[in-house]
């Protein structure tokens, strides 16, 4: 197997979600230098090979805090669909229909279905964005198609979202398509609805997360416009969209009790800021909580629980560390992050979700997450106040997590592979 240098690592996804780093705190940082000459690449998956993990204590060296933590047990990630053949895939989700079908998001446009089991040889080319717009799509490392969401009335309506890449000008657009009335695993050509275009300077920093939440509402992830270090300092300037999570309604149209809808001179659409490039957020089924992943500048990776209104601080801070402080920053409240990590553990956070399946009952209420780079797995108990990261695997450049319709977790890897979460 050749070798992959970590520059090489970083030019090919750190463009797919260079991110905003996060700190906890000053004594979890110092906690998790410790454990990281224990930490155990208990996870190298060899493709088509299943691996079970043990799981670890990475960030806190204190034995009053490990007894608080609910003991997690062994996990396997296990391939499947072994006869799918995946480009670049970005995305695993499910259509919410009763149909227990599982979609794939290629970065390059496509869209693939699949039945839940299956080996993957029945899976059909559910959407090709090359033939559903008359925009000009393109695919960069961080560009291309990146998001997909299924409307909360898919079953009757037939409608679902996707966020992808144009060009001339650079922009990233939302759009809203049907399914074919004749077959359920074709979408209606011509059936492009646009709701939203955001300018872009840049080729990176895109975001692409798309998820309705269970107000019915679609929330949308936006990075800050890219380059590096937010030169234009868009994640704190509410005018703008960029550095943001957004929420909207089917139409495109701001939800009419977002928090900013009465301040003067910022945008009506705007749910959470101060974001650098949140790539891959997901809902709590039980709780409805809101989990985001944020990728860092330069040294480190956060994980965020987004809240109405919330400030998350960047370009002002990096985590809990400050990044570039200003005069302003110390007239805004901050939301830190629930955890981070430096970039000795990993450079490119990808999030996760709050386990609500059924299959492992002793994962229920914790969030699974992982780092592209590194690739590197990890749990937090939601459960706690202040949670720490217990490492439960590696594998090879985990671009998304994904849940079936019954809430089980799947782990998407860019080089091909999908993996499931199972009992050992």
């Amino acid at each position: 197997m050749a070798k992959v240098s970590m520059q090489a690592i970083m030019l090919v996804f750190k463009s797919l979600r260079c991110g905003c780093v996060s700190a906890k705190m000053v004594t979890t940082l110092i906690a998790s230098r410790l454990y990281v000459a224990k930490f155990i690449a208990a996870l190298t998956i060899a493709m088509g090979a299943p691996a079970i993990v043990q799981s670890e204590i990475l960030s806190s060296s204190e034995a009053s805090m490990q007894k608080q933590v609910r003991q997690i047990p062994s996990l396997i990630l296990s391939p499947v669909f072994p006869d799918l053949a995946l480009n670049k895939p970005l995305f695993l989700t499910h259509a919410g229909d009763g149909s227990d079908r599982i979609f794939l998001v290629e970065q390059g446009g496509a869209i693939k279905v699949v039945a839940n089991g299956s080996d993957g040889s029945d899976a059909k080319l559910f959407f090709d964005i090359q033939s559903a717009t008359k925009n000009r799509f393109t695919v960069s490392n961080e560009e291309g198609l990146l998001g997909l969401a299924f409307d909360p009335n898919y079953r009757t309506n037939g409608y679902f979202y996707v966020y992808y890449s144009a060009v001339s000008p650079r922009r990233s657009v939302i759009s809203r398509f049907r399914v074919s009335p004749d077959d359920p695993n074709r979408f209606e050509e011509a059936s492009e609805h646009i709701l939203l275009t955001v300018e872009q300077d840049y080729r990176n920093h895109n975001g692409g997360m798309l998820v309705f939440g269970p107000d019915d509402y679609l929330y949308v992830g936006l990075g800050d416009g890219g380059s590096a270090g937010d030169p234009h300092h868009r994640a704190q300037d509410l005018s703008q969209l960029l550095g943001k999570i957004l929420r909207l309604d089917v139409q495109g149209r701001a939800a009419p009790d977002n928090p900013f809808v009465t301040v003067e001179g910022a945008r009506d659409e705007i749910w959470a800021y101060g974001l650098r490039n949140p790539w891959r957020f997901s809902f709590d089924r039980k709780t409805g909580d809101l989990w985001a992943a944020d990728v860092g500048q330069n040294s480190r990776e956060e994980v965020n629980k987004i809240v109405r209104g919330g400030n998350y601080g960047w370009r002002w801070f990096e985590g809990n560390h400050s990044y570039q402080l200003d005069e302003d920053s110390y007239k805004h409240k901050v939301i830190m992050p629930v955890v981070d990590y430096s970039h000795q553990l990993g450079q490119s956070v990808t999030g996760g979700y709050v386990y609500r399946g059924a299959r492992f009952p002793q994962l229920n209420g914790w969030y699974l997450f992982g780092d592209y780079v590194s690739g590197r797995i990890w749990a937090l108990d939601t459960a706690l106040e202040k949670p720490s990261m217990i490492a439960v695997g590696q594998v090879g450049h985990p671009s998304s997590f994904g849940e079936d319709e019954a809430g089980e977790l799947y782990m998407v890897s860019y080089v091909g592979q999908v993996y499931q979460l199972m009992p050992e």
